[in-house]
C-alpha cells in the first residue's frame, strides 16, 4: 500500500470527522478539538512554541477526532496531569531552563497510577533515552531532528491502538508475564518481557523482535525486516536495531544469544544455548 494511503487508511480505522473548533485561552495553553466528539485527549508538553505547534499540527493530521492540549512549563503540566485523565502525553525532557522537566512530569504520570502511554520527543541523545525509558515507564522516544512526519504519525498511531486497549481493558487486572524466556504482552503495545522482567527498547526494535519470534528457528531476511522497520530500509539500519534488541536483552541477562546473524541472508531467533 502507498505511504500516503496507508497513512489514510490508518486513521480511518479509529476517526471520524474533520470539523475544527479552536480555543486561546489566556493562561498559555492552546486547547484544540475536532469532529463531533473527541475520541482521545492528548496533551504535548513542550516550551518551543513552533515545535508544539508542529506536533500539534501532526497530531490532528494523524487523528482528526482528537483533543490537543498544549503545555509549555512543568508547574502547568503536572497540574494537568493531575486533574486530566489523557489517552497520551508527547512531552520533552528539558522545558526551558529545567533540564529534567520532563523526567518530573514522567514521575508524576506513574505517580497518578493511570498508565498513560508517555512518547518522548527530546534532542537527548538514544543512549540516555533508554536509560530514561527503563526507569521511568515511557513507551517511546523519537529524537529530534532525525525523524519526518510518517514516522511520527506512524509511532503516534501505534500508541493510540495502546491507549484503545488500555481503555478497553481497564477493568481487567493484567498480571505481568513470568515466563522462563521471551513473552509479549499485547495488552501494552507488543511490549516485550524477557524471564518476567521488561525489556525497554523503541517501538521500530519491538516490531523486529515480534517478526523473528513470530517465525522462531527459521531464518527472517533483510527484505522481509525492511516491511516491519519505519524508516531506513537498509541493512545497517536493521543491524543497528538488532545490536539495540542484544543490549537491552543483556542488560537483564548477560549469557542472552537468542537473535543469530545468518550471514548475507538476515536473522534468526533461535533457543537460548
Amino acid at each position: 500500500m502507498p505511504l500516503l494511503l496507508h497513512f489514510a487508511h490508518e486513521r480511518n480505522r479509529f476517526f471520524r470527522g474533520r470539523e475544527e473548533k479552536f480555543t486561546y485561552p489566556s493562561c498559555g495553553t492552546m486547547r484544540t478539538f475536532t469532529g463531533e466528539r473527541a475520541m482521545y485527549k492528548v496533551a504535548i508538553i513542550e516550551d518551543d512554541e513552533p515545535t508544539s505547534r508542529q506536533l500539534r499540527g501532526w497530531t490532528l493530521s494523524a487523528a482528526p477526532d482528537i483533543e490537543v492540549t498544549q503545555w509549555f512549563t512543568r508547574d502547568d503540566a503536572e497540574a494537568a496531569i493531575a486533574r486530566e485523565d489523557y489517552d497520551l502525553v508527547i512531552l520533552d525532557i528539558e522545558l526551558g531552563r529545567d533540564r529534567h522537566a520532563g523526567v518530573a512530569i514522567i514521575n508524576a504520570i506513574n505517580k497518578v497510577g493511570r498508565g498513560t502511554p508517555v512518547l518522548v520527543v527530546s534532542a537527548m541523545p538514544a543512549a540516555i533515552y533508554r536509560g530514561i525509558m527503563k526507569a521511568l515507564d515511557a513507551w517511546d522516544y523519537l529524537q529530534k531532528t532525525t525523524f519526518e512526519e510518517p514516522e511520527f504519525i506512524e509511532t503516534f498511531l501505534d500508541m493510540l491502538r495502546a491507549a484503545k486497549n488500555r481503555r478497553q481493558n481497564a477493568a481487567s487486572a493484567v498480571s505481568k508475564p513470568a515466563g522462563k524466556e521471551l513473552s509479549i504482552d499485547p495488552l501494552r503495545q507488543g511490549v516485550p518481557y524477557w524471564r518476567g522482567k521488561r525489556v525497554n527498547v523503541p517501538l521500530t526494535a519491538q516490531r523486529i523482535l515480534a517478526a523473528l519470534f513470530e517465525r522462531r528457528g527459521e531464518v527472517v531476511s533483510y527484505d522481509e525486516l525492511f516491511a516491519v522497520v519505519k524508516s531506513g530500509r537498509n541493512r545497517e539500519n536493521i543491524r543497528k536495531h538488532i545490536s539495540t534488541l542484544r543490549e537491552a536483552f543483556r542488560e537483564l541477562d548477560e549469557h542472552f544469544d537468542c537473535i543469530e546473524n545468518v550471514p548475507m541472508r538476515g536473522f534468526r531467533w533461535v533457543t537460548q544455548r
